[in-house]
């Protein structure tokens, strides 16, 4: 069967990009703001540029954070991207200004200690051997990445849990940042995958297989 995919549309993100990259994978692909429609498809992206505090008053005003939860409380697969990954940490903080996000994840993003930022351009990661969603990329692999902030530790603790531990993807810019995180049906990224070329069409081919 076509995994039917919906791209949440909040006014932030490249959407028309990430459609004809999740459309070369097969999958049958909608770009919507509707509640009922990112409820009902089979997996769900949520992309994101700019800053913090826009992108989540974008998300309040489509009732995203409640669509988001909504899903992962019925284990429906969920994909952020960019700043689509980083609103799903506890809070952002950009100039000294903190902002709330949808708290799925503990801690904070926060802006990378780099001497040139943005990060922008080609950067390896190092991807955990579990990963379903860099199975079959080589691990010298380039990704595109365009930001100044990012999740910089991992905060969740597993507490001994029967769940299994969250696969957790690592690229350097001034120091160790989150590139990607796999936790049970949400999944996420800081690089872009509809731009990265080959790797990233893989990635994305991988995710949309996860959802059948």
């Amino acid at each position: 069967m076509t995994a039917a995919v919906a791209i949440l549309d909040y006014g932030s993100g490249n959407l028309r990009s990430a459609q004809r990259a999740l459309e070369r994978t097969g999958a049958d692909v909608t770009v919507t703001s509707d509640m009922r429609e990112a409820l009902d498809c089979d997996g769900l992206v949520v992309p994101g540029v700019g800053a913090y505090e826009a992108c989540m008053k974008g998300l309040h005003e489509v009732r995203g954070e409640r669509i988001i939860g909504r899903r992962l409380a019925g284990g429906r697969p969920v994909l952020g991207i960019c700043v689509g990954m980083q609103i799903l940490f506890e809070r952002g903080v950009e100039f000294g200004v903190e902002t709330k996000g949808c708290a799925e994840w503990p801690g904070a993003v926060t802006r990378l200690p780099a001497a040139v930022l943005p990060h922008m351009g080609w950067n390896t990661v190092r991807a955990p051997q579990d990963s379903v969603l860099f199975d079959g990329v080589d691990a010298d692999t380039r990704f595109y990445f365009v930001h100044s902030y990012a999740a910089q530790t991992w905060e969740m603790d597993n507490d001994g849990t029967a769940l299994a531990a969250p696969a957790l993807t690592w690229a350097e810019h001034g120091g160790p940042f989150l590139a990607a995180v796999e936790n049970g049906p949400l999944s996420a990224t800081q690089f872009h995958p509809e731009k990265s070329g080959d790797a990233g069409a893989q990635l994305l081919l991988n995710w949309v297989r996860s959802l059948r």
